[in-house]
């Protein structure tokens, strides 16, 4: 699913006062009980609403400055269905993130250590003003997609409504072609053991996207996901932009991402268009444009299900469309 997540603009009213806090995080588990409870009510009635499509819910719980984004949000939900249908939803961990330190908004990393010390998962935010905000992590593991979810809340003290607020949500599948994150890392390995970079490559990013519903939570476990994947040779990674020839024709390709918006382990091919404007000559143009991608790696075919065209002119860029790799000459 696309995300759908973006902080308020504006710095959430407190009930308590700002002197003496610090910006930190503390893991739910370390938090006193009235507060813990408080944390996993909100992300369980939240969650369960993604997962029933309950908009009323939703829209009752949004923060007062996300309104104008609630349609987008609405439709990355309606859109997440299959990925929740017919499981029960599991909360996994909840941050609560304290930035009431801040005189104002500003790009911040909270380090969240467990009772222990001995592992710390690193949340990095852009911009964010000050506050108080808990991260609610989820998912659905009995579900064929094994449906996962980030539940972004922001502490609203204002009137007789306060609580935690719903300010920004995140839905992804757990699995991709039927593996989870942990069987396309071990793939990723064997094909970087096999001297296939560029499958390598993109199999560590779908491994990365599978393990977690959002994209600015680290951990030591996918620290060194990107460790490993950073030590491929021959890669893609600082390969763009690329020039294919193919017939009369050199491609020039833009880029090469992992495109998973249709449920199935796509890339994403962004070539340079001539601005055809016709279908069936926009059609025809992508296609050569995936063909020259596949020939010239053709490892890609075995690793992935298809390729998504997305033709780039002027510096916008427009989905054309999706073909598997059976269909791509």
């Amino acid at each position: 699913m696309r995300l759908c997540l973006k902080l308020c603009a504006t710095a959430v009213l407190l009930a308590v006062p700002a002197a003496g806090h610090a910006t930190s995080c503390t893991m739910g588990a370390a938090l006193p009980s009235q507060d813990r409870n408080a944390l996993v009510a909100a992300g369980g009635r939240l969650s369960e609403a993604v997962a029933q499509q309950d908009y009323t819910v939703l829209q009752a719980a949004l923060l007062p400055a996300e309104a104008s984004d609630w349609e987008g949000m609405r439709g990355a939900v309606e859109a997440s269905a299959p990925l929740f249908k017919g499981g029960q939803v599991q909360l996994q961990f909840g941050y609560a993130l304290d930035t009431l330190s801040l005189t104002a908004p500003a790009d911040t990393q909270f380090f969240c250590s467990n009772a222990s010390g001995s592992v710390t998962v690193t949340i990095s935010m852009h911009a964010i003003p000050p506050g108080r905000y808990a991260l609610v992590l989820a998912n659905t593991p009995g579900t064929p997609l094994r449906g996962q979810m980030g539940i972004l809340l922001a502490w609203d003290g204002a009137g007789a409504t306060a609580g935690w607020k719903l300010a920004g949500l995140s839905m992804r599948p757990g699995v991709l072609e039927g593996s989870d994150g942990v069987e396309w890392w071990k793939r990723a390995r064997e094909l970087a053991r096999s001297d296939q970079p560029w499958s390598a490559f993109f199999c560590y990013d779908i491994a990365r996207y599978l393990l977690v519903p959002v994209d600015f939570l680290s951990s030591p476990n996918l620290e060194k996901l990107s460790a490993e994947q950073g030590q491929l040779k021959g890669s893609p990674q600082d390969a763009f932009p690329l020039s294919i020839p193919a017939g009369d024709r050199v491609w020039k390709i833009d880029s090469i991402s992992l495109d998973p918006s249709l449920g199935h382990a796509d890339l994403g091919v962004a070539f340079e268009s001539t601005g055809v404007t016709d279908p069936a000559a926009q059609r025809t143009e992508a296609v050569a444009a995936l063909s020259a991608v596949a020939k010239a790696h053709p490892a890609l075919r075995e690793a992935f299900h298809g390729m998504w065209a997305y033709a780039v002119k002027d510096g916008k860029r427009t989905p054309v469309m999706e073909l598997p790799m059976a269909q791509i000459p």
